[in-house]
């Protein structure tokens, strides 16, 4: 381990995040009923420009008056390159009271954009005399935020999570794609002809690299990386996947922007339960092994150690928030 230790960001369950337009309140106390983990109230790309004031007034009377229980909420501000993303901060921290969890910034290039948002929620907390300081999550969606994505994920002690665009980031990078998420049939490897002259095609995920990176990112900054959306809502095999793929990578969530792709999201990100089972028996077998002096045993006929321990106890952390979340 590096004498250089990374701080992680106090845990936040966030397996499933569900989107909901501002401009549609009644969605807002579907959403309460359901089982996503954090709910993000959005401003942005689901508000027509013309519906935007309408669409923050909604919001901010939701956040003053609905009760989410236990939920984390999130509000998608607009862009820095809009009009309404100065007022969409100052409207809601100073009018909608402390319920607020987390402001999510879309489309972030550099590492100054989140200095500019942080300097403005700053001076609001101070004016208004918030108790609760708000956290942000960032959406890497661009060419440039790719590429400047290490500055970015240090830029702000408020920085919590980082998340992936796919749509704006193809439209960014010229892919020729339109596809919000999953594979394409165009991207893909033809393998050597064999015996009798056939050749396999083997399907490739062209949005790897980009989310690999994000991850690296994120978790060398002790940040939470999140996958974003998956547009075909009724392929629940091609979210399922996806989000798997994901989370062998090491993402701990993924979007749904449909309410059918809680549960999905939900199941993907829980930890199996013979993986708990024995995150729990390694931490037993490892404190018994402390209090002999020893600083590996074996369990099952396998070597654990210390790096057992911190695998362990990610996975234990985990479903001890999931089982907070859902006892009730």
């Amino acid at each position: 381990m590096s004498f250089t230790t990374v701080e992680r960001v106090p845990p936040r369950l966030n397996r499933s995040q569900l989107f909901c337009p501002g401009v549609r309140p009644a969605l807002f106390e579907k959403a309460v009923a359901g089982d996503a983990d954090v709910i993000c109230l959005d401003l942005e790309d689901s508000v027509a420009p013309a519906d935007k004031p309408q669409a923050r007034a909604n919001i901010i009377q939701a956040l003053k008056a609905q009760n989410f229980g236990t939920k984390s909420i999130s509000v998608r501000i607009n862009g820095l390159d809009t009009q309404w993303c100065y007022r969409d901060v100052v409207d809601i921290i100073e009018q909608a009271g402390e319920r607020l969890d987390l402001i999510m910034i879309p489309k972030v290039g550099v590492a100054a954009d989140i200095y500019a948002i942080d300097m403005l929620i700053s001076q609001i907390e101070m004016a208004v005399g918030r108790k609760k300081p708000v956290k942000l999550e960032v959406i890497i969606e661009s060419v440039m935020g790719l590429n400047n994505i290490d500055a970015i994920a240090g830029a702000s002690k408020r920085l919590e999570s980082l998340h992936f665009g796919s749509a704006d980031y193809a439209a960014s990078a010229g892919m020729r794609t339109t596809n919000i998420g999953g594979p394409n049939a165009d991207y893909v490897v033809l393998t050597d002809k064999d015996a009798a002259g056939k050749r396999d095609t083997h399907w490739s995920d062209l949005w790897h690299y980009a989310m690999f990176r994000m991850v690296a990112a994120a978790r060398a900054h002790g940040l939470r990386p999140i996958d974003g959306p998956f547009g075909d809502y009724s392929d629940e095999a091609g979210f399922v996947a996806q989000a798997k793929r994901s989370a062998v990578l090491g993402c701990e969530g993924k979007w749904a922007i449909h309410p059918s792709q809680v549960a999905l999201a939900n199941r993907v990100f829980t930890p199996p339960a013979d993986e708990v089972e024995r995150a729990e028996a390694i931490l037993a077998a490892m404190k018994e092994g402390a209090a002999k002096g020893m600083g590996a045993v074996a369990l099952g006929g396998k070597l654990i150690d210390l790096a057992s321990i911190r695998q362990a106890e990610v996975i234990v952390r985990q479903m001890q928030m999931i089982r907070e979340r859902t006892k009730g």
